[in-house]
């Protein structure tokens, strides 16, 4: 297929990357030229419009201003060159999503939101979990670029904002679990046992999925550089989830407590430390 890509960090890098070995054609775009010419066999071109072409343009952007930024206030809807479908792939708020879907309806262009979990490593051996919503016919058609990148996809129906729903959802679990194996560690050491041979024990027994395991292992270690995924990055994703939960009337208290724990960490100079870096603030407000 040709593709397009906007958005070269980690993340994006990887997964165009992916993309260039399953034999597509990928033209790639990022507002920093020097991450578009490290993705080898990749077409670097001169400006957005020029990605935001052919069979399919994925963005995977930062957050909710660059997606505006580039898609919306850039005019690429506007533009005589348009892709069939554009794919959505980054972690946005669910009310972007929906400004998204309606403003593609308007301009003729399928829009299929799809979201990953998995982070830089997953994304370069093609085993990320991406979560889609929007038109099955167009999710059918951009298939074979999903396969190239992901794992499985899992499909939410035909309202893009779905799938946005279930990345936060999904986001708000993920750090909740780094936040109680800091709470878990710090309260073992209170009572004078290693943390890291608690969360060895636990990681390798009644938590022994993923996300506990990898993230466990990073706690215990203390290795938080170079991050995957950044605290800062994290606290922008609670604050999605909290927006999304009050749009509806649903609650999420602890996802409160999350939030001013993220800002803790950021305040003490962790921002762009890894995610699991989370646990650090549990142990400093036990004077360990």
């Amino acid at each position: 297929m040709d593709v397009g890509f906007i958005g070269l960090g980690r993340m994006g890098q990887a997964m165009a990357a992916r993309l260039v070995a399953a034999g597509h054609r990928v033209r790639v775009w990022n507002r920093s030229p020097e991450a578009a010419k490290a993705v080898a066999g990749a077409e670097p071109v001169g400006n957005a419009a020029e990605a935001f072409a052919g069979d399919a343009a994925i963005t995977m952007l930062a957050d909710d201003a660059a997606l505006r930024a580039v898609i919306v206030e850039g005019g690429l809807l506007d533009s005589g060159q348009r892709p069939a479908v554009h794919i959505g792939m980054s972690t946005i708020s669910v009310a972007l999503a929906k400004e998204l879907a309606a403003v593609h309806e308007r301009a003729g262009v399928s829009y299929v939101s799809a979201p990953v979990f998995g982070r830089p490593d997953a994304a370069a051996n093609g085993a990320l979990n991406i979560i889609a919503a929007g038109a099955d016919e167009a999710i059918t058609r951009v298939q074979p670029l999903f396969d190239a990148m992901g794992s499985k996809t899992w499909r939410f129906g035909a309202e893009p904002e779905r799938a946005n729903a279930v990345k936060l959802a999904g986001n708000f679990m993920l750090v909740s679990a780094i936040e109680a194996m800091g709470e878990a560690a710090a309260f073992a050491e209170g009572h004078g046992i290693p943390g890291a041979e608690v969360l060895e024990m636990l990681t390798g027994t009644l938590f022994a999925s993923p996300v506990y395991k990898n993230y466990g292992a990073m706690i215990m270690e203390g290795r938080y550089e170079p991050p995957g995924f950044t605290i800062r990055l994290g606290l922008k994703d609670v604050r999605l989830a909290l927006a999304a939960g009050e749009a509806v009337n649903v609650p999420m208290p602890f996802a409160s407590v999350l939030r001013d724990n993220l800002l803790d960490a950021i305040a003490h100079g962790d921002g762009d430390k890894d995610f699991a870096g989370l646990a650090t603030v549990a142990a400093r407000r036990s004077g360990r």
